[in-house]
Order: C-alpha cells, then structure tokens, then sequence
C-alpha cells in the first residue's frame, strides 16, 4: 500500500493511500506515526484512505512518508479492506451490564464443570485471537498481554480464573466504550448551533430571511468571510473556500459554478450563490459529528507521549514474566505480572480528562476545538490582543457623521451614513454591523443601488452606484492605495484622531464625499483582566491595530499595556506572531476580525469570540462564547488544570501498577488479584479524570 502526499503546509501534510482500509489498519497506522520523534498529531480516516499529520520539522515528515510508504511491513501483510461498520444493535453501547458478575458469583458455583469449561473457552476466544493477530504482526502490546495471562491459565487449567479475567477486561472495554460516549454525546449537546437568518437573492433583489423560511428553490449569498449556511450547488460566482472544517486543510479551494460546497465551511474571498441541496438539522449534525470526531481524534501531544511511553513497557512486562518462570518455574506468577500493564488507564484516562475538559469549557462557555489546544493553553507565556472589537467593545458606534463641504455626490449626513450602509450591510465585521445600526436608528432606508461589492480585508469596500465608482474604508485604503486626496479635512482629521476616534472614510469617483467618526469604547473589563493575566504569572501581554500611534496609545495606557503596534495590517500581525514564536515563546492570539484570521492561524492557540467573523470563529482553536474577556481566564485555567490532571493520572497509574507488578514478582498477589486491582487502578483514574477539572468555581 503506497501513499501520496496531496497537500502541505509547515508543520501539516495530508496523505492519501491507494485506496480505503480498515479500522484495524488505521490504528496500527497511527500507533506506528506516533513513534516518530516530533510527530505532534495524527488522524487517520481508514473510509478514504486519508492521513493528516501534523509534525515539528520536514526531517520528521520525510520519516513519517518513508514509514507509511512501507505500511505492508508494518502491517505485517495486506492490509484489511474497508468495510462500512454495521448498524449496532438498540443497547449496545449502554451502561455496562452487571449481570455477568451475579452470573459468576451466585450461577459458575452451581453450573457443572462441563458448562464452566466451555463458557470459559468461549469467553477468551475474542482475546486469544486478538493475541494471535499483535504476535503475528510483531507487535507486542495490551492485547498480547492479556491474550497471553488468558492463555496461561487455560494451560493451568484454571477455568475459574479465566472465567474471572475476562468478565474483568469485558466490562472494562464495555465501560470505555460507554464513557467516551457519554462524553462525546455530552459534548454534542453543547456545540448544537441554529443558524437565525440567511441572504438570499429573490427576483433579483438581496435579502435577509429567517432560516427556517429558506427554500431549495432559493438562491443563498455568501460573501467575503462569511460562513456557508447550507450543502448544495454553485449556481453563479467564484469564490475562494475555507474547507478545514469538512477536510482538515487550512488552504483555501476556488469553488465555481456546478462546484459542490458545505455547511460550516467559510467564503474567504469573492462571492457565490448556492442553490441548496441539503437544508436543516440533519446538515448542522454533520458539523457536529465533524467536530467532535476531530476534537478526539486530533490527540494531545501528552497524550500520545504517555501512550508511547506506557507501550514500550509491554516487551519489559513480557521479559520480566518470562524472567520469573525462569526463575520459579510458577505460571501463575508469570501470569501475574502480564496482567498489570500500563497503558490501558493512560489510553483511557487521558482522553476522557481531555473530553471532561472540552464539556466543562462549552458548559462554562468556553469552546475548545481539541486537546492539544489545551495542551498549548497550560503554556501559554505571551497573550496577543486585536485592539477593534476584542479590548473595545464588540460592538462600535457611530459617533459623527462629517460630510465634506462642496460634496457632489452626497448633500448630507443622512446621504453619507446611507450610502456607507448600503456596502456595509453585507459584512459580518463590528464595524460594518455599527454603521447599519445607526442607519437604521435614523430611520433610513438603504435598499441596493450598487453593483457587485469587492472587499478588501482589513482595508475597505468598493463597488459601482448610480454608474460611479464608490470607496468605503481606512485612510490607508483611500489615501495611499486609491490616491484620493484626503487634505482638505485634514484638521477636522486631526481633531477626531486626538479625541480617540476611528474614522471610516467615504469617496465617490476619486473624491472625498464624507467620514464617518467610530466611537469603540473600551470594554468594562479590558484593565482587570490584563492584570489578571500578570497575576497568572502571563509575562507578556501585547496589543495589534490598525489605528494610528496617537489612538493605540490612549487605549495602552488605559489598560496598562506597555507592549503595543499601530497601524498594523493583517499580514504584519501574522507576521509579529511569527517573530515571537521564533523567539521561543508559546503564544496565544485573540481577535475577532476576518483581518485577524491569518495570526489566529499561526498562533500556537487562536482565540475568538463569539460574535466574532465567520471566518475568525473557523480558523480560531478556542471561542469565548459568552461574549466575555473573562473567558480568556476560565481557558487558561482550564488548559493548565487539564494538564495536572494528566499528570497526577500518569504517577497513580504508574505507581500503582509498579506495586501490583512487585506483588506479582513476590507472589503475593495473584493472576485474578492482580486483574481485579489492575481494572480497579483504570477504574479510579477515569473517574479522576472525569471530575470537574475547576471545580465549583
């Protein structure tokens, strides 16, 4: 089986396999990627044949090519073909039974031996030949083990305990089974979003409806930024799609008229109009299952550290058996020491202290998209904020409308605040939702009179009305890209800028028609959480705008930020992010903009919020979805409580199994002994790991 690198980025490459394999296959796959050194995450989908890799360096990459390019070998043959897993019968994943331990205790004694002899064939049968399929492979590990102490005990003829052990690893993998699941289903619950309204184009006309009224027969708009609300068809336009969350790629696809396009994933550039295929419920389940399949599959770094560590222990447990035959000639000691191994609690353990994390955080309105998100939170040494929209309010006001005096285009404010609602009411930005507001305050109609809208992030709006060609946007867009001569306003400019306004600037065929002064208050607790964050031991906190030196500073100092750049554009946040992480620190970036979505990217951890762009909720790794700063801090605790937990798991688990290993050795514990406090340990630590990682707080 041979794979082909389809796609790259630095530190994430997707592989495709000839064609699709089974579960079996994709397991030993990923077992096998996670023993690279700097290998940081795997997922492998075995329904297309598809590895997404994420990895510190390209020496790494090379390695992970060259290993699933000799997949046979380590496979040990062919690999298994895919086949669709059937439908589970009602209750099979429910809570584990008891039943099995009353027919053990109170049915085995009155049975006759007969009986006990063949049920305790039929029960380890499934574990003998799981056994058989790790040896047969090379592989030496959990399943190895416990086939192997099963089958020393039915060459001691102890049927009873055979019969013990494997009601003991059956309602073990029975209560994994279910525990994942409830996590996961409780996680679901939480991330069940409804989309409220929808732009569609009706007789030639844009307008907005709720969800529940769109039709197939409509034609749905989606522009620059903003998320696909529906499955369906291109039917016009061309426009640049953010797919990660359908494929896990981070590039954007050109998607065309005929193309096929998702629920959930976002319009980064252009315009298109779908024709719906899929409308409802069942389409923003899919986005949930999506997710939740991703947050797990996507591992912890720790966690697949653990897991590797746990693992090489199996060929010492089976050497140290074999040692204590050797030595004592006693099977039943031998059989002691197989049953304690320890990556069963840590292959449980960890995992469902990384689901309890992400339930808690949704419950506590804090949505974290994986686990080695929470890993990267716990180590967190610099916060990076966007100042528009994140430590100001999320949502700005007008404060002045200015139009220019001798204006040809425009003859009054409400002309000048009209026009400047008619482009913005297509864009998701604060920004754009504050100048439609005060339109609307004042009473003012703004139906379309332009032509198709071009946006140009972080810059403006352009587009054709009335035949004349309009600009809307920075000083920098209309001065220095657009050459428009801004000079005669340029005291009324002053005196705003001094005030701390942000200004929207409107011109019409090259001339300056008008401005539009932004009040964006500083959020009531923008300062008490700055400090917060140095009294969490946070040592660098810095501040990104676009706005000029005089208004980045105001807003610095009255937050006690001594860290700050103004007039920033989107490429150069990217860019300042970057540069701090090659200084060694772990950094974490907050912003809202569909601006801020390329540093969002390169942070380590990319934090949004909830009423945040499209694509900025997209691209982000953590939303604060109650629309709280503060959340920031539930994170971070969050991520650093997750990781105690993890740890304090790791030395119980370990502790606890050396000493059932020691017992074993000495003979003071026995093959059953030994597996009921070896299930008992995994037991103890998933329970641990499912508690409330923060308490009643």
């Amino acid at each position: 089986m041979k794979f082909a690198l389809i796609h790259r980025i630095p530190g994430r490459a997707r592989l495709r396999a000839e064609r699709a394999f089974g579960l079996r296959t994709a397991n030993t796959l990923a077992d096998g990627l996670y023993g690279i050194e700097g290998v940081e995450g795997v997922r492998v989908n075995p329904r297309v044949g598809s590895v997404l890799l994420l990895y510190s360096d390209e020496a790494v990459l090379a390695a992970a090519c060259q290993l699933l390019n000799c997949a046979d070998q380590l496979l040990g043959g062919e690999p298994e073909r895919y086949v669709p897993a059937p439908a589970q019968p009602q209750g099979e994943d429910g809570p584990p039974s008891l039943f099995p331990f009353f027919r053990y205790l109170f049915l085995r004694p009155i049975l006759p031996f007969a009986v006990n002899v063949v049920n305790a064939f039929r029960a380890s049968t499934p574990y003998l030949k799981r056994c058989w399929d790790s040896l047969r492979r090379g592989r030496l590990d959990v399943d190895a083990l416990d086939g192997t102490a099963i089958a020393i005990s039915l060459l001691r003829r102890d049927f009873r305990t055979v019969g013990l052990l494997t009601l003991l690893l059956g309602f073990g993998d029975s209560l994994e089974r279910y525990t994942q699941k409830k996590s996961l289903e409780n996680l679901a619950s939480h991330l069940a979003l409804q989309a409220d309204k929808v732009w569609v184009r009706r007789d030639d006309v844009d307008m907005l409806i709720p969800f529940q009224d769109l039709a197939e027969s409509d034609l749905v708009t989606v522009r620059d930024g903003t998320v696909i609300p529906v499955d369906g068809v291109v039917a016009e336009g061309t426009a640049s799609v953010n797919e990660s969350s359908l494929t896990g790629e981070a590039l954007g696809v050109m998607r065309t008229a005929g193309s096929s396009v998702y629920a959930g994933t976002v319009v980064e550039a252009g315009e298109i109009f779908i024709r719906p295929t899929s409308i409802g419920r069942d389409t923003r389940m899919q986005q949930i299952v999506r997710f939740v399949e991703n947050s797990e599959q996507l591992k912890a770094g720790i966690q697949a550290r653990y897991e590797k560590l746990a693992d090489r222990a199996v060929p010492f447990t089976f050497a140290l058996a074999g040692l204590v035959f050797l030595a004592t000639r006693n099977l039943a000691r031998a059989a002691s020491v197989l049953l304690v191994d320890y990556s069963c609690a840590l292959r449980l353990a960890t995992p469902l202290a990384i689901l309890s994390a992400m339930n808690e955080g949704v419950g506590r309105k804090v949505m974290v998209k994986g686990g080695r998100f929470l890993e990267s939170l716990a180590r967190v040494d610099t916060v990076v904020f966007d100042k528009t929209g994140t430590l100001t309010q999320s949502r700005p006001e007008v404060a002045q409308v200015i139009p220019v005096p001798g204006a040809e285009a425009v003859q009054d404010e409400d002309e000048v605040l009209r026009l400047a609602a008619c482009l913005e009411e297509h864009f998701p930005h604060p920004v754009a939702k504050a100048v439609v507001h005060c339109a609307e305050e004042r009473g003012l109609q703004h139906a379309e009179e332009h032509a198709e809208v071009e946006y140009v992030v972080a810059h403006g709006i352009a587009s054709m009305w009335r035949g004349k060609r309009v600009l809307l946007g920075s000083r920098h867009y209309i001065s220095q890209d657009e050459g428009v001569d801004v000079s005669c306003m340029e005291e009324t400019i002053s005196d705003l800028a001094r005030q701390g306004y942000s200004l929207l600037y409107l011109a019409v065929e090259g001339r300056l028609e008008g401005m539009i002064a932004m009040r964006d208050p500083v959020r009531p607790e923008s300062a008490a959480l700055i400090a917060r964050l140095r009294e969490m031991g946070v040592p660098h906190v810095m501040m990104l705008t676009g706005d000029d030196e005089r208004t980045a500073r105001a807003v610095a100092d009255s937050l006690g930020i001594t860290e700050y750049r103004s007039q920033v554009l989107p490429e150069d946040k990217a860019r300042v992010v970057q540069e701090l992480k090659d200084a060694g620190r772990t950094v974490l970036m907050l912003g809202d903009g569909i601006n801020d979505s390329p540093a969002l990217s390169c942070a380590d951890v990319g934090v949004t919020l909830r009423d945040g762009s499209d694509l900025a909720r997209e691209v982000a790794d953590v939303v604060l979805m109650g629309g709280s700063l503060n959340e920031l801090v539930t994170a971070l605790e969050l991520g650093r409580g997750t990781m105690r937990r993890i740890h304090g798991n790791f030395v119980a688990t370990m502790g606890l199994n050396s000493l059932f290993l020691a017992g074993g050795l000495i003979g003071m514990i026995q093959p059953g002994l030994s597996a009921v406090l070896h299930n008992l340990t995994t037991l103890g630590v998933s329970l641990n790991a499912m508690r409330p990682t923060l308490g009643g707080r």
